[in-house]
Protein backbone atom coordinates (compact mmCIF):
# COMPACT_ATOMS: atom_id res chain seq x y z
CA UNK A 1 0.00 0.00 0.00
CA UNK A 2 1.16 3.53 -0.69
CA UNK A 3 2.43 5.25 2.45
CA UNK A 4 0.87 8.63 1.74
CA UNK A 5 2.54 10.30 4.71
CA UNK A 6 5.95 9.19 3.44
CA UNK A 7 5.14 10.19 -0.15
CA UNK A 8 4.01 13.64 0.97
CA UNK A 9 7.12 14.01 3.17
CA UNK A 10 9.31 13.31 0.14
CA UNK A 11 7.44 15.91 -1.95
CA UNK A 12 7.80 18.46 0.86
CA UNK A 13 11.47 17.52 1.24
CA UNK A 14 12.07 18.67 -2.34
CA UNK A 15 10.63 22.08 -1.42
CA UNK A 16 11.81 22.65 2.16
CA UNK A 17 15.49 22.89 3.03
CA UNK A 18 17.02 22.05 6.40
CA UNK A 19 14.67 19.23 7.41
CA UNK A 20 15.04 15.50 6.72
CA UNK A 21 12.23 13.47 5.20
CA UNK A 22 11.81 11.70 8.55
CA UNK A 23 11.47 15.01 10.40
CA UNK A 24 8.91 16.25 7.91
CA UNK A 25 6.94 12.99 8.15
CA UNK A 26 6.80 13.44 11.92
CA UNK A 27 5.36 16.95 11.50
CA UNK A 28 2.55 15.93 9.12
CA UNK A 29 -0.84 15.85 10.81
CA UNK A 30 -4.18 14.23 10.02
CA UNK A 31 -6.90 16.87 10.57
CA UNK A 32 -9.80 15.84 12.79
CA UNK A 33 -12.09 17.81 10.47
CA UNK A 34 -12.03 16.26 6.99
CA UNK A 35 -12.93 19.67 5.51
CA UNK A 36 -9.36 20.70 6.38
CA UNK A 37 -7.89 18.01 4.15
CA UNK A 38 -6.59 14.48 4.45
CA UNK A 39 -3.16 15.66 5.62
CA UNK A 40 -1.89 18.96 6.96
CA UNK A 41 1.58 20.42 7.35
CA UNK A 42 2.19 23.19 9.94
CA UNK A 43 4.80 25.80 8.96
CA UNK A 44 5.52 27.43 12.34
CA UNK A 45 8.85 25.66 12.72
CA UNK A 46 10.09 27.03 9.39
CA UNK A 47 9.63 30.70 10.32
CA UNK A 48 13.01 31.06 12.00
CA UNK A 49 15.11 29.50 9.22
CA UNK A 50 13.17 31.01 6.29
CA UNK A 51 12.68 34.37 8.05
CA UNK A 52 9.08 34.62 6.92
CA UNK A 53 5.74 34.58 8.63
CA UNK A 54 4.30 31.02 8.81
CA UNK A 55 1.17 31.89 6.73
CA UNK A 56 3.42 33.22 3.91
CA UNK A 57 5.51 30.04 4.00
CA UNK A 58 2.34 27.93 3.90
CA UNK A 59 1.10 29.86 0.84
CA UNK A 60 4.41 29.26 -0.98
CA UNK A 61 4.46 25.55 -0.16
CA UNK A 62 0.81 25.12 -1.20
CA UNK A 63 1.49 26.76 -4.56
CA UNK A 64 4.48 24.49 -5.27
CA UNK A 65 2.48 21.35 -4.41
CA UNK A 66 -0.65 22.25 -6.34
CA UNK A 67 0.46 20.67 -9.63
CA UNK A 68 1.12 17.22 -8.07
CA UNK A 69 -1.24 14.56 -9.49
CA UNK A 70 -1.48 12.92 -6.05
CA UNK A 71 -3.66 15.79 -4.87
CA UNK A 72 -7.12 16.94 -5.84
CA UNK A 73 -6.52 20.19 -4.04
CA UNK A 74 -3.84 21.92 -1.93
CA UNK A 75 -4.61 25.08 0.01
CA UNK A 76 -3.15 27.07 2.85
CA UNK A 77 -5.18 28.06 5.87
CA UNK A 78 -3.20 30.44 8.06
CA UNK A 79 0.07 28.61 8.85
CA UNK A 80 -1.10 25.21 7.60
CA UNK A 81 -0.79 23.54 4.20
CA UNK A 82 -3.92 21.41 3.80
CA UNK A 83 -3.66 18.59 1.27
CA UNK A 84 -6.60 16.73 -0.25
CA UNK A 85 -5.42 13.44 -1.75
CA UNK A 86 -7.00 12.24 -5.01
CA UNK A 87 -9.90 10.11 -3.78
CA UNK A 88 -9.60 7.66 -6.65
CA UNK A 89 -5.85 7.14 -6.08
CA UNK A 90 -6.31 6.77 -2.33
CA UNK A 91 -9.27 4.42 -2.68
CA UNK A 92 -7.54 2.19 -5.21
CA UNK A 93 -4.42 1.83 -3.03
CA UNK A 94 -6.48 1.06 0.10
CA UNK A 95 -9.07 -1.35 -1.24
CA UNK A 96 -6.63 -3.26 -3.43
CA UNK A 97 -4.48 -3.94 -0.37
CA UNK A 98 -7.35 -4.79 2.01
CA UNK A 99 -9.13 -7.10 -0.43
CA UNK A 100 -5.90 -8.62 -1.73
CA UNK A 101 -4.38 -9.46 1.66
CA UNK A 102 -7.65 -10.75 3.13
CA UNK A 103 -7.00 -12.28 6.60
CA UNK A 104 -3.47 -10.83 6.58
CA UNK A 105 -4.58 -7.23 6.00
CA UNK A 106 -2.99 -5.12 8.72
CA UNK A 107 -0.14 -7.56 9.31
CA UNK A 108 3.53 -6.88 8.62
CA UNK A 109 6.86 -8.62 9.05
CA UNK A 110 8.38 -5.93 11.30
CA UNK A 111 8.81 -8.57 14.00
CA UNK A 112 11.34 -10.42 11.81
CA UNK A 113 10.55 -13.62 13.74
CA UNK A 114 12.13 -12.23 16.91
CA UNK A 115 11.01 -14.00 20.07
CA UNK A 116 8.42 -12.29 22.26
CA UNK A 117 7.12 -13.90 25.44
CA UNK A 118 3.74 -12.82 26.78
CA UNK A 119 2.92 -13.96 30.30
CA UNK A 120 -0.76 -13.51 31.10
CA UNK A 121 -3.77 -14.82 33.04
CA UNK A 122 -1.74 -16.68 35.73
CA UNK A 123 -4.50 -17.59 38.23
CA UNK A 124 -3.74 -19.23 41.56
CA UNK A 125 -4.56 -22.92 41.62
CA UNK A 126 -7.13 -24.12 44.15
CA UNK A 127 -8.73 -20.66 44.03
CA UNK A 128 -11.59 -19.27 41.94
CA UNK A 129 -11.02 -18.16 38.38
CA UNK A 130 -13.00 -14.98 38.98
CA UNK A 131 -13.95 -11.83 37.08
CA UNK A 132 -10.77 -10.13 38.30
CA UNK A 133 -8.73 -12.57 36.18
CA UNK A 134 -10.44 -11.52 32.97
CA UNK A 135 -8.27 -8.42 32.63
CA UNK A 136 -4.91 -10.16 32.47
CA UNK A 137 -6.43 -12.99 30.43
CA UNK A 138 -8.03 -11.05 27.57
CA UNK A 139 -5.57 -8.11 27.53
CA UNK A 140 -2.66 -10.56 27.44
CA UNK A 141 -4.28 -12.66 24.72
CA UNK A 142 -4.85 -9.55 22.57
CA UNK A 143 -1.24 -8.40 23.05
CA UNK A 144 -0.06 -11.89 22.04
CA UNK A 145 -2.24 -11.76 18.91
CA UNK A 146 -1.01 -8.26 17.99
CA UNK A 147 2.66 -9.28 18.19
CA UNK A 148 2.04 -12.54 16.36
CA UNK A 149 0.22 -10.59 13.60
CA UNK A 150 3.24 -8.31 13.25
CA UNK A 151 5.63 -11.14 12.52
CA UNK A 152 7.08 -11.91 15.97
CA UNK A 153 7.66 -15.48 17.15
CA UNK A 154 5.38 -15.26 20.15
CA UNK A 155 5.21 -17.57 23.17
CA UNK A 156 2.19 -17.59 25.53
CA UNK A 157 3.02 -18.45 29.14
CA UNK A 158 0.50 -19.03 31.91
CA UNK A 159 2.64 -18.53 35.02
CA UNK A 160 0.32 -20.37 37.41
CA UNK A 161 0.30 -19.37 41.05
CA UNK A 162 1.02 -22.90 42.25
CA UNK A 163 3.49 -22.33 45.05
CA UNK A 164 3.84 -20.37 48.28
CA UNK A 165 2.54 -20.42 51.85
CA UNK A 166 -1.09 -20.41 50.63
CA UNK A 167 -0.63 -24.09 49.80
CA UNK A 168 0.53 -24.78 53.32
CA UNK A 169 -2.79 -23.25 54.42
CA UNK A 170 -4.79 -25.24 51.86
CA UNK A 171 -3.18 -28.56 52.78
CA UNK A 172 -3.56 -27.89 56.52
CA UNK A 173 -7.23 -26.92 56.00
CA UNK A 174 -7.95 -30.01 53.89
CA UNK A 175 -6.46 -32.28 56.56
CA UNK A 176 -8.61 -30.68 59.25
CA UNK A 177 -11.95 -30.27 57.46
CA UNK A 178 -11.55 -31.78 53.99
CA UNK A 179 -13.38 -34.47 52.09
CA UNK A 180 -11.99 -36.07 48.91
CA UNK A 181 -15.42 -36.65 47.33
CA UNK A 182 -16.41 -33.00 47.75
CA UNK A 183 -13.17 -31.84 46.12
CA UNK A 184 -13.67 -34.23 43.19
CA UNK A 185 -17.26 -33.07 42.66
CA UNK A 186 -16.71 -29.31 42.86
CA UNK A 187 -12.96 -28.63 43.17
CA UNK A 188 -12.60 -24.85 43.21
CA UNK A 189 -15.63 -23.95 45.33
CA UNK A 190 -14.79 -26.69 47.83
CA UNK A 191 -11.11 -25.71 48.12
CA UNK A 192 -12.11 -22.04 48.40
CA UNK A 193 -14.42 -23.02 51.28
CA UNK A 194 -11.49 -24.63 53.07
CA UNK A 195 -9.32 -21.56 52.46
CA UNK A 196 -12.00 -19.20 53.80
CA UNK A 197 -12.54 -21.42 56.86
CA UNK A 198 -8.80 -21.50 57.53
CA UNK A 199 -8.65 -17.68 57.74
CA UNK A 200 -11.76 -17.51 59.90
CA UNK A 201 -10.32 -20.08 62.33
CA UNK A 202 -6.85 -18.50 62.27
CA UNK A 203 -8.27 -15.26 63.69
CA UNK A 204 -9.16 -17.15 66.88
CA UNK A 205 -6.28 -19.63 66.66
CA UNK A 206 -3.14 -17.87 65.34
CA UNK A 207 -1.12 -21.06 65.81
CA UNK A 208 -2.77 -22.31 62.58
CA UNK A 209 -0.54 -19.90 60.64
CA UNK A 210 2.58 -21.55 62.11
CA UNK A 211 1.18 -24.97 61.22
CA UNK A 212 0.58 -23.83 57.62
CA UNK A 213 4.13 -22.46 57.32
CA UNK A 214 5.52 -25.77 58.57
CA UNK A 215 3.42 -27.66 55.99
CA UNK A 216 4.75 -25.44 53.19
CA UNK A 217 8.33 -25.97 54.34
CA UNK A 218 7.75 -29.74 54.08
CA UNK A 219 6.25 -29.20 50.60
CA UNK A 220 9.34 -27.24 49.53
CA UNK A 221 11.50 -30.06 50.88
CA UNK A 222 9.65 -32.58 48.71
CA UNK A 223 7.76 -34.47 51.45
CA UNK A 224 5.73 -37.12 49.53
CA UNK A 225 2.36 -36.60 51.26
CA UNK A 226 2.41 -32.82 50.86
CA UNK A 227 3.61 -33.06 47.24
CA UNK A 228 0.84 -35.55 46.39
CA UNK A 229 -1.88 -33.29 47.81
CA UNK A 230 -0.40 -30.23 46.09
CA UNK A 231 -0.27 -32.09 42.74
CA UNK A 232 -3.90 -33.17 43.14
CA UNK A 233 -5.02 -29.60 43.88
CA UNK A 234 -3.08 -28.42 40.80
CA UNK A 235 -4.54 -31.06 38.49
CA UNK A 236 -8.19 -30.48 39.46
CA UNK A 237 -7.72 -26.71 39.26
CA UNK A 238 -6.22 -26.86 35.75
CA UNK A 239 -9.13 -29.00 34.61
CA UNK A 240 -11.52 -26.29 35.81
CA UNK A 241 -9.47 -23.45 34.31
CA UNK A 242 -9.19 -25.18 30.93
CA UNK A 243 -12.98 -25.11 30.62
CA UNK A 244 -12.98 -21.30 30.93
CA UNK A 245 -10.05 -20.92 28.53
CA UNK A 246 -11.97 -23.11 26.09
CA UNK A 247 -14.99 -20.79 26.30
CA UNK A 248 -12.72 -17.80 25.61
CA UNK A 249 -10.86 -19.57 22.80
CA UNK A 250 -7.52 -19.02 24.54
CA UNK A 251 -4.56 -21.39 24.45
CA UNK A 252 -1.10 -21.38 26.05
CA UNK A 253 2.27 -22.72 24.98
CA UNK A 254 3.42 -23.24 28.57
CA UNK A 255 1.79 -23.68 31.98
CA UNK A 256 5.13 -23.47 33.80
CA UNK A 257 4.10 -21.88 37.08
CA UNK A 258 5.98 -20.81 40.17
CA UNK A 259 6.66 -24.40 41.22
CA UNK A 260 8.58 -25.03 37.97
CA UNK A 261 11.32 -22.71 39.23
CA UNK A 262 11.66 -24.20 42.71
CA UNK A 263 14.89 -25.99 41.76
CA UNK A 264 16.26 -23.03 39.80
CA UNK A 265 16.45 -20.47 42.59
CA UNK A 266 19.72 -21.55 44.20
CA UNK A 267 21.49 -20.62 40.96
CA UNK A 268 20.24 -17.03 40.96
CA UNK A 269 20.84 -16.64 44.71
CA UNK A 270 24.45 -17.79 44.12
CA UNK A 271 24.87 -15.10 41.42
CA UNK A 272 23.57 -12.47 43.83
CA UNK A 273 26.09 -13.66 46.39
CA UNK A 274 28.92 -13.56 43.86
CA UNK A 275 27.96 -10.00 42.93
CA UNK A 276 27.88 -8.99 46.58
CA UNK A 277 24.21 -7.99 46.37
CA UNK A 278 22.80 -9.98 49.30
CA UNK A 279 22.71 -8.53 52.79
CA UNK A 280 21.40 -10.03 56.00
CA UNK A 281 18.51 -8.25 57.69
CA UNK A 282 16.96 -9.75 60.84
CA UNK A 283 18.00 -13.21 59.67
CA UNK A 284 16.56 -12.75 56.16
CA UNK A 285 18.47 -12.20 52.90
CA UNK A 286 17.73 -8.92 51.08
CA UNK A 287 18.99 -6.77 48.22
CA UNK A 288 19.18 -3.13 49.30
CA UNK A 289 17.36 -1.00 46.72
CA UNK A 290 17.20 2.20 48.77
CA UNK A 291 19.80 3.91 46.49
CA UNK A 292 17.24 3.45 43.67
CA UNK A 293 14.30 4.85 45.63
CA UNK A 294 12.77 1.47 46.49
CA UNK A 295 12.30 -0.62 49.59
CA UNK A 296 14.57 -3.70 50.01
CA UNK A 297 13.91 -6.80 47.90
CA UNK A 298 13.39 -9.73 50.26
CA UNK A 299 15.04 -12.73 48.57
CA UNK A 300 14.91 -15.34 51.35
CA UNK A 301 13.02 -15.40 54.61
CA UNK A 302 14.86 -16.18 57.83
CA UNK A 303 13.52 -19.77 57.69
CA UNK A 304 15.19 -20.15 54.28
CA UNK A 305 11.98 -20.22 52.23
CA UNK A 306 11.76 -18.25 48.99
CA UNK A 307 9.35 -15.56 47.86
CA UNK A 308 7.60 -14.41 44.69
CA UNK A 309 10.48 -12.12 43.83
CA UNK A 310 13.06 -14.93 43.97
CA UNK A 311 10.92 -17.10 41.71
CA UNK A 312 10.32 -14.26 39.23
CA UNK A 313 14.07 -13.61 38.98
CA UNK A 314 14.71 -17.34 38.42
CA UNK A 315 11.92 -17.44 35.82
CA UNK A 316 13.34 -14.48 33.90
CA UNK A 317 16.84 -16.01 33.83
CA UNK A 318 15.41 -19.36 32.68
CA UNK A 319 13.37 -17.70 29.92
CA UNK A 320 16.33 -15.73 28.61
CA UNK A 321 18.47 -18.87 28.50
CA UNK A 322 15.68 -20.97 26.95
CA UNK A 323 14.08 -18.53 24.50
CA UNK A 324 16.64 -15.71 24.10
CA UNK A 325 13.71 -13.31 23.98
CA UNK A 326 13.53 -9.94 22.26
CA UNK A 327 10.82 -8.93 24.74
CA UNK A 328 9.59 -10.61 27.91
CA UNK A 329 6.15 -9.09 28.56
CA UNK A 330 4.23 -9.48 31.84
CA UNK A 331 0.52 -8.58 31.85
CA UNK A 332 -0.02 -8.13 35.59
CA UNK A 333 -2.19 -5.73 37.63
CA UNK A 334 -0.84 -2.30 38.58
CA UNK A 335 -0.88 -3.40 42.25
CA UNK A 336 2.37 -5.20 41.44
CA UNK A 337 4.20 -2.15 40.03
CA UNK A 338 6.73 -1.99 42.88
CA UNK A 339 7.31 -5.74 42.78
CA UNK A 340 8.25 -5.59 39.09
CA UNK A 341 10.40 -2.49 39.53
CA UNK A 342 12.28 -4.28 42.31
CA UNK A 343 13.05 -7.59 40.62
CA UNK A 344 13.88 -6.01 37.26
CA UNK A 345 16.34 -3.74 39.07
CA UNK A 346 17.84 -6.79 40.83
CA UNK A 347 18.26 -8.51 37.43
CA UNK A 348 20.06 -5.39 36.20
CA UNK A 349 22.32 -5.33 39.29
CA UNK A 350 23.14 -9.00 38.68
CA UNK A 351 24.78 -7.82 35.45
CA UNK A 352 22.15 -8.89 32.93
CA UNK A 353 21.83 -6.16 30.31
CA UNK A 354 18.62 -7.78 29.02
CA UNK A 355 16.78 -6.54 32.12
CA UNK A 356 15.38 -3.71 29.97
CA UNK A 357 13.73 -6.35 27.75
CA UNK A 358 11.53 -7.40 30.68
CA UNK A 359 8.42 -5.25 30.42
CA UNK A 360 5.60 -5.00 32.94
CA UNK A 361 2.23 -4.11 31.38
CA UNK A 362 0.01 -2.95 34.27
CA UNK A 363 -3.76 -2.67 34.22
CA UNK A 364 -6.43 -1.30 36.54
CA UNK A 365 -8.41 -3.38 38.97
CA UNK A 366 -11.94 -4.77 38.92
CA UNK A 367 -14.07 -4.29 41.99
CA UNK A 368 -17.64 -5.36 42.77
CA UNK A 369 -20.53 -2.97 43.37
CA UNK A 370 -20.60 -4.21 46.98
CA UNK A 371 -16.86 -3.61 47.42
CA UNK A 372 -13.46 -5.11 46.70
CA UNK A 373 -13.27 -8.78 45.82
CA UNK A 374 -11.76 -10.99 48.52
CA UNK A 375 -10.87 -14.65 48.06
CA UNK A 376 -10.23 -14.99 51.79
CA UNK A 377 -13.80 -13.88 52.54
CA UNK A 378 -15.28 -15.80 49.62
CA UNK A 379 -16.58 -12.61 47.94
CA UNK A 380 -15.98 -13.30 44.26
CA UNK A 381 -17.83 -13.52 40.93
CA UNK A 382 -16.79 -16.59 38.96
CA UNK A 383 -15.68 -15.79 35.41
CA UNK A 384 -17.33 -18.93 34.08
CA UNK A 385 -20.65 -17.75 35.54
CA UNK A 386 -20.26 -14.38 33.80
CA UNK A 387 -19.58 -16.06 30.44
CA UNK A 388 -22.47 -18.51 30.80
CA UNK A 389 -24.93 -15.78 31.75
CA UNK A 390 -23.79 -13.68 28.78
CA UNK A 391 -24.39 -16.63 26.44
CA UNK A 392 -27.81 -17.41 27.97
CA UNK A 393 -28.97 -13.80 27.73
CA UNK A 394 -27.78 -13.58 24.13
CA UNK A 395 -29.74 -16.73 23.32
CA UNK A 396 -32.89 -15.09 24.76
CA UNK A 397 -32.32 -11.98 22.61
CA UNK A 398 -31.80 -14.10 19.47
CA UNK A 399 -35.09 -15.93 20.06
CA UNK A 400 -36.95 -12.73 20.99
CA UNK A 401 -35.81 -10.88 17.84
CA UNK A 402 -36.08 -13.95 15.59
CA UNK A 403 -32.50 -13.45 14.41
CA UNK A 404 -31.57 -15.22 11.17
CA UNK A 405 -29.03 -17.82 12.26
CA UNK A 406 -28.59 -21.48 11.44
CA UNK A 407 -27.14 -22.37 14.86
CA UNK A 408 -28.56 -20.44 17.81
CA UNK A 409 -26.21 -22.02 20.37
CA UNK A 410 -23.08 -21.23 18.36
CA UNK A 411 -24.13 -17.66 17.55
CA UNK A 412 -25.13 -17.02 21.18
CA UNK A 413 -21.71 -18.22 22.31
CA UNK A 414 -19.87 -16.08 19.75
CA UNK A 415 -21.87 -12.94 20.56
CA UNK A 416 -22.29 -13.39 24.32
CA UNK A 417 -18.64 -14.16 25.06
CA UNK A 418 -17.60 -11.56 22.48
CA UNK A 419 -19.65 -8.96 24.37
CA UNK A 420 -17.72 -9.68 27.58
CA UNK A 421 -14.33 -9.55 25.83
CA UNK A 422 -15.15 -6.38 23.89
CA UNK A 423 -16.45 -4.56 26.96
CA UNK A 424 -13.24 -5.51 28.76
CA UNK A 425 -11.06 -4.19 25.94
CA UNK A 426 -13.08 -1.09 25.09
CA UNK A 427 -11.46 1.15 27.71
CA UNK A 428 -7.80 1.91 28.37
CA UNK A 429 -6.24 -0.98 30.30
CA UNK A 430 -4.94 1.18 33.15
CA UNK A 431 -8.41 2.30 34.27
CA UNK A 432 -10.04 0.73 37.32
CA UNK A 433 -13.68 -0.21 36.92
CA UNK A 434 -16.60 -1.61 38.86
CA UNK A 435 -18.04 -4.88 37.59
CA UNK A 436 -21.74 -4.57 36.81
CA UNK A 437 -23.94 -7.30 35.37
CA UNK A 438 -26.10 -4.67 33.65
CA UNK A 439 -23.12 -3.12 31.88
CA UNK A 440 -21.51 -6.38 30.80
CA UNK A 441 -24.79 -7.73 29.40
CA UNK A 442 -25.90 -4.49 27.73
CA UNK A 443 -25.64 -4.97 23.99
CA UNK A 444 -26.71 -1.48 22.97
CA UNK A 445 -24.36 1.27 21.75
CA UNK A 446 -20.66 0.86 20.98
CA UNK A 447 -20.45 -2.79 21.98
CA UNK A 448 -19.07 -6.04 20.67
CA UNK A 449 -22.48 -7.23 19.41
CA UNK A 450 -22.86 -3.95 17.48
CA UNK A 451 -19.56 -4.52 15.67
CA UNK A 452 -20.31 -8.22 15.13
CA UNK A 453 -23.75 -7.29 13.73
CA UNK A 454 -22.08 -4.85 11.33
CA UNK A 455 -19.76 -7.64 10.18
CA UNK A 456 -22.77 -9.93 9.64
CA UNK A 457 -24.56 -7.13 7.72
CA UNK A 458 -21.58 -6.75 5.38
CA UNK A 459 -21.53 -10.55 4.86
CA UNK A 460 -25.23 -10.40 3.96
CA UNK A 461 -24.54 -7.74 1.31
CA UNK A 462 -21.77 -9.90 -0.16
CA UNK A 463 -24.03 -12.97 -0.24
CA UNK A 464 -26.76 -10.98 -1.99
CA UNK A 465 -24.17 -9.66 -4.44
CA UNK A 466 -23.20 -13.24 -5.27
CA UNK A 467 -19.53 -12.79 -4.31
CA UNK A 468 -17.82 -16.17 -4.37
CA UNK A 469 -14.25 -15.27 -5.38
CA UNK A 470 -13.01 -11.98 -3.82
CA UNK A 471 -10.06 -11.83 -6.21
CA UNK A 472 -12.45 -11.35 -9.13
CA UNK A 473 -13.71 -8.12 -7.54
CA UNK A 474 -10.30 -6.50 -7.99
CA UNK A 475 -10.41 -6.78 -11.77
CA UNK A 476 -11.48 -3.71 -13.76
CA UNK A 477 -12.78 -1.56 -10.89
CA UNK A 478 -13.59 2.10 -11.55
CA UNK A 479 -12.52 3.64 -8.23
CA UNK A 480 -14.02 7.02 -9.13
CA UNK A 481 -17.43 5.46 -8.49
CA UNK A 482 -16.79 5.11 -4.72
CA UNK A 483 -15.61 8.59 -3.76
CA UNK A 484 -18.74 9.97 -2.09
CA UNK A 485 -18.32 11.45 1.39
CA UNK A 486 -19.55 8.35 3.25
CA UNK A 487 -17.55 5.96 1.04
CA UNK A 488 -14.36 8.00 1.38
CA UNK A 489 -14.74 8.35 5.16
CA UNK A 490 -14.97 4.56 5.42
CA UNK A 491 -12.00 4.05 3.08
CA UNK A 492 -9.81 6.37 5.16
CA UNK A 493 -10.53 4.34 8.29
CA UNK A 494 -9.71 1.09 6.48
CA UNK A 495 -6.44 2.66 5.28
CA UNK A 496 -5.42 3.48 8.86
CA UNK A 497 -5.97 -0.06 10.18
CA UNK A 498 -2.37 -1.32 9.65
CA UNK A 499 -0.88 1.66 11.52
CA UNK A 500 -3.49 1.20 14.27
CA UNK A 501 -2.31 -2.40 14.75
CA UNK A 502 1.31 -1.25 15.09
CA UNK A 503 0.37 1.55 17.50
CA UNK A 504 -1.67 -0.85 19.66
CA UNK A 505 1.26 -3.28 19.86
CA UNK A 506 3.84 -0.60 20.61
CA UNK A 507 1.67 0.85 23.38
CA UNK A 508 0.47 -2.56 24.61
CA UNK A 509 -3.04 -1.13 24.34
CA UNK A 510 -5.70 -3.33 22.64
CA UNK A 511 -8.37 -0.65 23.20
CA UNK A 512 -6.79 1.29 20.30
CA UNK A 513 -7.95 -1.51 17.98
CA UNK A 514 -11.33 -1.74 19.74
CA UNK A 515 -12.09 1.96 19.28
CA UNK A 516 -10.94 1.90 15.66
CA UNK A 517 -13.16 -0.98 14.59
CA UNK A 518 -16.11 0.74 16.30
CA UNK A 519 -15.32 3.75 14.10
CA UNK A 520 -15.18 1.51 11.02
CA UNK A 521 -18.49 -0.15 11.94
CA UNK A 522 -20.16 3.24 12.38
CA UNK A 523 -18.71 4.51 9.09
CA UNK A 524 -19.85 1.35 7.29
CA UNK A 525 -23.39 1.74 8.62
CA UNK A 526 -23.47 5.38 7.44
CA UNK A 527 -22.29 4.24 4.00
CA UNK A 528 -24.89 1.44 4.02
CA UNK A 529 -27.59 3.95 4.96
CA UNK A 530 -26.52 6.68 2.52
CA UNK A 531 -25.83 4.55 -0.53
CA UNK A 532 -27.78 2.00 -2.49
CA UNK A 533 -25.10 -0.67 -2.92
CA UNK A 534 -26.61 -3.36 -5.18
CA UNK A 535 -27.45 -0.93 -7.98
CA UNK A 536 -28.37 -1.95 -11.57
CA UNK A 537 -25.19 -0.45 -13.05
CA UNK A 538 -22.58 -3.28 -12.98
CA UNK A 539 -19.54 -0.99 -12.70
CA UNK A 540 -20.95 1.02 -9.77
CA UNK A 541 -22.15 -2.16 -8.05
CA UNK A 542 -18.73 -3.79 -8.43
CA UNK A 543 -16.93 -0.80 -6.91
CA UNK A 544 -19.33 -0.55 -3.96
CA UNK A 545 -19.24 -4.28 -3.25
CA UNK A 546 -15.44 -4.13 -3.19
CA UNK A 547 -15.64 -1.43 -0.50
CA UNK A 548 -18.08 -3.60 1.48
CA UNK A 549 -15.67 -6.54 1.24
CA UNK A 550 -12.71 -4.44 2.40
CA UNK A 551 -14.72 -3.12 5.38
CA UNK A 552 -15.87 -6.64 6.29
CA UNK A 553 -12.31 -7.96 6.13
CA UNK A 554 -10.94 -5.13 8.27
CA UNK A 555 -13.63 -5.57 10.95
CA UNK A 556 -13.04 -9.34 10.93
CA UNK A 557 -9.28 -8.95 11.33
CA UNK A 558 -9.74 -6.41 14.12
CA UNK A 559 -12.16 -8.63 16.05
CA UNK A 560 -9.84 -11.62 15.70
CA UNK A 561 -6.98 -9.58 17.15
CA UNK A 562 -9.18 -8.96 20.19
CA UNK A 563 -9.86 -12.70 20.51
CA UNK A 564 -13.44 -12.54 19.21
CA UNK A 565 -15.44 -14.63 16.75
CA UNK A 566 -17.08 -13.13 13.66
CA UNK A 567 -20.53 -14.61 12.95
CA UNK A 568 -21.69 -14.20 9.35
CA UNK A 569 -25.37 -14.20 10.25
CA UNK A 570 -27.01 -12.31 13.12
Amino acid sequence: MIDFRKEIAQLLGNIIEGLSTEEIAGMIEIPTDSRMGDYAFPCFRLAKTLRKAPPMIAADVAEKLSDQTMFEKVENVNAYVNMFVSKAVFTEATLTEAAGMKDRFGSTDIGQNRKVIVEFSSPNIAKPFHIGHIRSTVIGNAIYKLYHFLGYDTVRINHLGDYGTQFGKMIAAYRKWGNKEDVENEPIKTLLGYYVKFHEEAEAHPELEDEARAVFTRLESGAPEEVALWQWFRDVSLKEFSRVYGMLGIEFDSYAGESFYSDKMDKVVDIMNEKGLLKESEGAQIVDLEPYGMSPALIKKKDGSTLYITRDIAAAVYRKETYDFHKNIYVVASQQNLHFQQWIKVIELMGFDWAKQCIHIPFGLVSLEEGTMSTRKGRVVYLEEVLRRAVDQTKDIIREKNVNTENIDETAKQVGIGAVIFQELSNGRIKDYVFSWDKVLNFEGETGPYVQYTHARSCSVLRNAGVSNPDEMLQGVDFKLITTDSAYALTKLIYRFPEIVIEAAERYEPSIVTRHIVDIAQAFNRFYHDEHILVPDPAEKKAKVLLVYAAMQTIRNGLKLLGMETPEKM
